[in-house]
């Protein structure tokens, strides 16, 4: 008798804690409502049929059958279809995680990608219409199923992809972190203050706090310190404590 063992191991490639929202199937009928928008969690948009396209953060990305386009928190979006092709798409809705997008060619702050499936589109289908019969059926257990399912559905893409799945705490601080760095960098001529920070990062000043300790960027946070120092004294004591 031949047998043969493989030990998984406790490998963990995944934050743990996220939750499938919703998972809908669109077509456009004629009443297709266009308007910019955002999310606190994730989408995932798989074109089942016909051509159209996501205006993501004022970026144009043309989309066909069988195209997934992954948009992160936060990020603002909407999509448009040919009115002679109309676009037909399954889309995930996922709260808790993020994706960063591992491009060399690509800001490392990307919040959208997108890629064409082709001939490996049959997992990803499968995957999405046992969650869709789960879904509608609402049997015992579910939740369970559908997040089951989502796990392996996540460990395939980000195995096609060149991606990884991060908690979308984290997507929002490097975020915030590269928006401060660009405005500082654009305009550290200029009379930089907490507020004009505040208002461009989407962060209340008294909030920097928390930001300086965790954000990557050292010399944003250097930067903000002598910002603290500044314009307040007592508090920027404190947050020169967070760079050491």
């Amino acid at each position: 008798m031949s047998n043969e063992f493989i030990n998984i191991g406790s490998a963990n490639s995944s934050p743990e804690h996220f939750q499938l929202r919703y998972i809908s199937i669109s077509k456009y009928e004629g009443d297709w409502q266009s308007l910019p928008h955002t999310h606190h969690f994730s989408e995932l948009f798989y074109v089942l049929r016909g051509e159209g396209a996501f205006y993501i953060e004022n970026e144009k990305v043309p989309v066909k059958t069988d195209d997934l386009v992954i948009i992160n928190p936060y990020v603002e979006h909407t999509e448009k279809t040919l009115p002679n092709n109309p676009m037909e798409y399954i889309v995930f809705g996922v709260e808790g995680l993020a994706f960063s997008f591992n491009d060399p060619d690509q800001d490392g702050t990307q919040g959208y990608s997108f890629y064409s499936y082709g001939s490996d589109k049959n997992q990803f289908i499968n995957f999405a219409q046992l969650m869709m019969r789960e879904f509608q059926d609402k049997k015992s257990g579910f939740e369970k199923v559908c997040h089951g399912l989502l796990q392996v559905l996540l460990v395939y893409i980000a195995r096609k992809q060149n991606l990884s799945v991060i908690s979308d705490s984290s997507f929002r601080l490097s975020k915030e972190c590269a928006l401060a760095k660009r405005y500082i960098d654009i305009n550290y001529s200029q009379n930089i203050t907490l507020d004009s920070l505040a208002e461009i990062t989407h962060i209340n000043k008294f909030d920097f706090f928390e930001f300086v300790g965790n954000a990557g960027c050292f010399q944003c946070r250097l930067f903000i310190s002598i910002l603290f120092l500044t314009e307040l004294p007592e508090e920027g004591w404190h947050v020169t404590q967070t760079i050491s």
